[in-house]
């Protein structure tokens, strides 16, 4: 490995997801980049997950299987094992473009005003086949307060040193966490879009995007609040927008993307 370019410190959470665990793991193993630290936290799974990771544990900086509380005390405890400069997470159903990496720290590495950067994303169904596209955009911190946030997390990479800063993640969140993290960092550094796509998004039955997306946008309106916002702000009124109308949005989505209701 060439010790002067950055170390990418990629985290992978996951439970019970061995459908799509190898696939997750291989597009990080199968990266053009050459100096990645994998790390892979499962949360005690009983479906042969386990089995999976130790087929490629020798390609592992760190892997461990114990029940834990969730995604992300999964993603605390992996990023705090973590040495990178750069740092990303990747979920156990999602995967990356094999330039994902190489085209990051490129960006990262030739702009160093810039803390985060992101790509775009497809939407994959069960069998990887493309069946849609992310809403990426460029966004910054007085857009993602509006609730304009536009960034997947799949292809999103931050520099290490300002999660060691505003890190670690909001234990408290099931959903917005990731939300919570890019508005911590959108304080301190600029975040920049690159319209090239590096993961593919997995909607599927089991994913909570689907299944409990209901718990995101009060999620994020409680950051809103816990950061002084105001009830007349924009971010509050696409919250009760939404509440109006999410079942038909989630009965269009399912429809659209062909995914059966579990």
């Amino acid at each position: 490995m060439n010790a002067s370019i950055p170390l990418v410190s990629i985290v992978t959470p996951s439970f019970n997801q061995a459908r799509f665990l190898e696939a997750t793991i291989r597009s990080v193993l199968a990266q053009d980049y050459p100096r990645i630290e994998y790390i892979v936290v499962d949360g005690g799974s009983t479906d042969g997950s386990v089995e999976i990771v130790k087929k490629y544990a020798g390609r592992l900086a760190w892997w461990i299987s114990e029940p834990d509380k969730g995604q992300t005390d999964a993603l605390n405890k992996g990023f705090a094992r973590a040495e990178g400069e750069i740092f990303a997470w990747l979920n156990s159903d999602d995967t990356y473009q094999s330039n994902a990496v190489s085209s990051a720290v490129k960006f990262l590495s030739d702009h160093p005003e810039a803390g985060l950067v992101y790509g775009s994303a497809n939407f994959i169904n069960e069998a990887g086949d493309v069946i849609g596209r992310f809403a990426s955009a460029q966004t910054d911190l007085r857009r993602l307060k509006q609730g304009y946030v536009h960034i997947p997390q799949q292809a999103s990479f931050f520099r290490g040193d300002l999660w060691r800063a505003v890190g670690p993640l909001d234990p408290s969140f099931y959903f917005a966490m990731d939300y919570d993290l890019w508005v911590r960092i959108a304080r301190r550094s600029q975040v920049k879009y690159v319209p090239q796509t590096w993961a593919n998004f997995r909607l599927h039955t089991a994913g909570k995007t689907i299944y409990a997306d209901d718990r995101c946008w009060p999620e994020m309106v409680r950051v809103h609040y816990r950061d002084g916002g105001s009830f007349f702000s924009m971010i509050v009124a696409k919250y009760y927008l939404r509440k109006i109308v999410a079942p038909f949005w989630n009965w269009r989505r399912r429809r659209q993307f062909n995914i059966e209701k579990a």
